[in-house]
């Protein structure tokens, strides 16, 4: 199925609407915000099966991945910004210095505006909708671009949201990079872009001619470490299910493995060990492994198959656009550890020390994750002498399934943070706000300073 351009001169048009939309001040208040929410939790209920049957067709994601890892995350979200709104939205106290006296000063968080929000592939419902979450609960407007590579679920959502909002208050327009690039020609209030470091770069550049705050969602090499001290059995367990959760096809996914010398034998057979648990023997018939996005991406990770040693896996099938959970022993060096691999091959390196691993991280561009296995004393250096978005200490991928923690990347992984309450502060602007009675008006501050050195001492 091909998707269908949006024609780019209704984009303008779109814009123009929904800044219209955002100054007639229609958002601003708590009802229209929390019922638009309400509204997306109802379509969401509504769509399931069109959303679930779209993931299967587009990446073979059965339905326990697609609501586990897309559907009840967003909904989730919602509840999380229902439960919270009145009180995220209520002004802030904040301390006043005595040298203001009486003033009172407050934060209040006002909507930024008309918002732009592009959505990758991998994750084509979670994220498309968790900022727009966001983007609802702050009091923003919001144009939606789904991905083009996964062409039915885009056409469902974007049914979905047309059938949910007017388009002056939520729209989605659909199209390959011709209307990405229209869409980044225009002027908005924030750009909320997940996708690749090259990508970004992009984006952040075209935002910089308007001055237009950014959050950049990227990815990179997330490395996995497993020391001498790691229980083998569950390290294993936990790194093989990170690795096959949406065939590897996650900004999170461990991208590397760094394995201590004195356990790697050992713990690559427990690793093929449980592959074959989660997977069976013969993954490719497994109804709940997914399938590599189109055959561009199935050759570019093939491609890494012939980069070292396979220690576990190594077949594909082009038709099918499938590839077995592969494990390959490489040099550091080689080209499949200078590039994200997003997808189910695996490369290892060893190490000999801790601190080897940890200057073998600290070298790479920051990751947007940094996993962890061994005791924890050791992990807290490791931590303490590396930087991530996030991180992961006997255990992958489940930073992100705390809402209360921020997600989001460093460096080359990306800028900003959302999820919960920091969903919220990134659609919105934290305005500082002074109030000053007239009853009393000191006269220190005014020319010609008679007060100064009085003043001087308050300071």
């Amino acid at each position: 199925m091909n998707m269908e351009n949006t024609p780019v001169d209704r984009i303008p048009q779109i814009v123009a609407a929904q800044r219209k939309f955002f100054g007639s001040g229609a958002t601003l208040d708590i009802n229209f915000r929390r019922e638009a929410l309400q509204r997306l939790a109802k379509a969401l209920d509504h769509w399931e099966k069109p959303l679930a049957e779209a993931l299967w067709t587009d990446l073979h994601k059965s339905y326990q991945e697609a609501y586990l890892t897309e559907l009840s995350i967003v909904k989730g979200e919602i509840k999380t910004h229902l439960r919270n709104l009145r009180r995220w939205m209520r002004p802030q106290k904040v301390c006043t210095p005595i040298k203001m006296m009486p003033s009172r000063s407050r934060v209040v968080s006002e909507p930024l505006g008309t918002t732009l929000i592009i959505s990758p592939w991998n994750y084509p419902v979670q994220l498309l909708l968790n900022p727009l979450v966001g983007a609802l609960s702050a009091g923003c407007t919001a144009v939606l671009k789904p991905s083009p590579y996964v062409p039915n679920v885009s056409r469902v959502l974007g049914e979905m949201i047309e059938s949910t909002f007017s388009p002056e208050h939520v729209a989605v327009v659909q199209g390959n990079r011709t209307v990405n690039a229209a869409l980044l020609e225009e002027r908005w209030d924030l750009i909320f872009f997940t996708g690749s470091p090259a990508l970004g770069r992009t984006v952040m550049t075209a935002a910089a001619r308007n001055l237009t705050p950014v959050v950049l969602e990227l990815g990179g090499k997330s490395p996995c470490i497993v020391d001498a001290e790691a229980d083998i059995e569950v390290a294993a367990k936990r790194i093989a299910w990170g690795k096959s959760l949406n065939a590897g096809q996650t900004c999170i996914a461990p991208d590397y493995l760094l394995v201590h010398s004195s356990i790697k034998d050992k713990f690559v057979a427990a690793l093929g060990r449980q592959f074959r648990k989660l997977l069976t023997d013969n993954p490719q018939q497994a109804t709940h492994f997914v399938r590599m996005v189109n055959e561009r991406a199935w050759e570019r990770v093939t491609g890494y198959l012939t980069e070292g040693r396979i220690l576990i896996g190594g077949h594909s099938d082009r038709a099918d656009r499938y590839i077995e959970p592969t494990v390959v022993e490489v040099g550091a060096d080689s080209r499949i550890m200078q590039e994200e691999i997003f997808g189910p091959v695996f490369p290892l390196l060893t190490f000999d020390t801790t601190d080897e691993a940890v200057g073998f991280v600290v070298e790479r561009e920051k990751p947007l994750a940094l996993y962890y296995f061994g005791c924890e004393c050791k992990a807290a250096r490791v931590i303490r002498h590396t930087s991530s978005g996030g991180a992961c200490i006997n255990d992958t991928i489940m930073h992100i399934a705390n809402e209360h923690l921020p997600f989001g990347g460093v460096g080359n992984s990306g800028m900003g943070t959302y999820h919960g309450r920091l969903s919220f502060d990134a659609f919105s602007h934290r305005r500082s706000v002074v109030y000053t009675p007239t009853w009393l008006d000191l006269p220190f501050r005014y020319m010609p300073y008679s007060w100064f050195k009085a003043v001087k001492k308050l300071l």
